[in-house]
């Protein structure tokens, strides 16, 4: 008999990544066209790479699925080493504008798919967190684009393989179920607050945040290697 927390697992929801990828662009890119040139030299979360370098990758990895341009090997590290560098001489706003056409094109393309590439969104909403905290700005992994992102992270995190989950972030109306049962094994448990379990299963930096976890390593949660 399905448990109650099986209950919770659901089928895909396409058109997720787009509703995600649009609610982004119209927070973000206000943010992005009001900013000094000079801030995105600032370092960000992901090692080696600039606020520019992050949008960078960002809108090329949009732009790659909205031409079909997915060869074997494209987002893992070197491709997108590449990317960034292909970029190095752009000037920002071709970068900004880029980023733009990928988060208004890139969600029918991916609604089209069968859910692989649904990690990609999940991944760019996170990567604008990046900037945010790289700029100073409030909100970074949180927001009002959090409530698309977190159904997106719990489909990401059973695609990926993680292990059974149940957190308890409060004001979701119950717990958040995350990754697949493993046979013999309770499920982990995690007590916090949403950003910090986005921080969490993406592997960003946790200095200064506050939680419970017990049941699973934190190297056991990432959905991004």
């Amino acid at each position: 008999m399905e448990s109650a927390l099986e209950a919770h697992a659901e089928v895909r929801d396409p058109w997720l990544p787009d509703r995600l990828l649009r609610t982004e662009r119209d927070a973000l890119l206000p943010l992005l066209r009001r900013t000094p040139e000079a801030a995105y030299g600032l370092r960000t979360a992901c090692p080696g790479w600039t606020v520019r370098d992050v949008l960078a990758h960002c809108a090329a990895a949009l732009v790659r699925i909205v031409e079909g341009r997915l060869e074997e090997g494209v987002f893992l590290p070197a491709a997108n080493a590449a990317d960034v560098a292909e970029r190095v001489d752009w000037p920002l706003a071709r970068i900004v504008d880029e980023l733009e056409r990928g988060l208004s094109e890139a969600g029918p393309v991916i609604a089209g798919g069968d859910g692989t590439l649904d990690a990609v969104a999940l991944g760019e909403w996170i990567h604008a967190g990046d900037v945010r905290a790289a700029f100073g700005e409030p909100g970074e992994y949180a927001g009002d684009s959090l409530p698309l992102a977190l159904p997106l992270l719990r489909m990401v995190s059973r695609k990926r393989e993680t292990p059974r989950l149940i957190a308890d972030i409060g004001g979701t109306g119950g717990p958040l179920v995350l990754g697949n049962e493993v046979p013999g094994r309770p499920p982990a448990r995690f007590r916090g607050d949403a950003a910090t379990l986005i921080r969490l299963y993406s592997g960003r930096p946790l200095v200064a945040t506050r939680y419970e976890l017990a049941g699973a390593a934190e190297a056991e949660l990432l959905v991004y290697r």
